[in-house]
């Protein structure tokens, strides 16, 4: 091969166009993979947490038209639901598994914890009427109510208002930057046709007192017990209505 003719074909192939779409292709085609796989996450991300707050929408409104006390049975079934939107398994974690939880010890991928908050003008202070949890919450004290005070709405004297919240851990599909969180969401419902809502728990208390002065509610008068002999009510200090002021 003489001189002359190397430098043709080397000229020739420096012309040639054939085959730079496959390369194109092979050096753009894992970068829209990539920019794909992130678009979905985030929009999967955004997808169950918009499932997760309309779930605790649904919980939060049918507990404010409950005009008789709830029991265990409608907590449970509340759980049930909350899994069925979320479309979250009745298994539990696998302490040896990679994904055993975002805190040692967790064991449910989905938690609920249910509240009734009361207020009292006179003392400034937002109280724990019961609290109920499945999962892995523990129930909310009223120590919990004084560092989420901020969180709190506002409400009129002796006023309830229930407090909703789910948690609900979120493995991404792909790693693209988004490592693996819990969906938190919460929500205030005031009772709509009732001025609170009982709870009847296993051990009979059903935060109205039921005589026991340390029951959920502090006192037997602001818990309306029915044999709270002892509370003085004639001026309507411990009547559950709005307290409006003078216009």
């Amino acid at each position: 091969m003489t001189r002359d003719t190397l430098t043709k074909r080397l000229s020739r192939f420096a012309r040639d166009t054939k085959g730079t779409v496959t390369l194109e292709a092979m050096i753009v085609m894992p970068i829209l993979l990539v920019i794909f796989a992130a678009c979905w996450v985030y929009f999967d991300v955004f997808r169950e947490y918009s499932v997760n707050q309309k779930a605790n929408y649904v919980i939060g409104d049918a507990l404010s038209r409950e005009t008789d006390e709830i029991n265990d049975t409608y907590i449970d079934n509340s759980y049930k639901l909350l899994k069925l939107f979320t479309r979250t398994s009745d298994d539990l974690y696998d302490e040896d598994a990679a994904d055993s939880g975002f805190v040692e010890g967790d064991a449910y991928p989905t938690d609920l914890r249910i509240t009734v908050v009361s207020y009292k003008a006179k003392n400034d202070k937002y109280s724990v009427e019961w609290s109920v949890v499945r999962g892995d919450p523990d129930p909310l004290t009223d120590s919990d109510l004084t560092k989420m005070r901020q969180r709190l709405p506002l409400l009129a004297d002796a006023a309830q208002v229930i407090l909703v919240e789910t948690w609900d851990d979120y493995f991404p599909l792909f790693r693209v930057g988004l490592n693996a969180f819990p969906i938190i969401t919460y929500s205030f419902t005031q009772p709509r046709y009732a001025p609170q809502l009982l709870y009847a728990s296993r051990n009979g208390n059903n935060g109205w007192g039921n005589g026991d002065q340390d029951a959920a509610g502090n006192s037997l008068c602001n818990n309306n017990a029915e044999n709270a002999t002892d509370c003085d009510n004639s001026d309507g200090t411990y009547n559950n209505e709005p307290s409006w002021g003078d216009s």
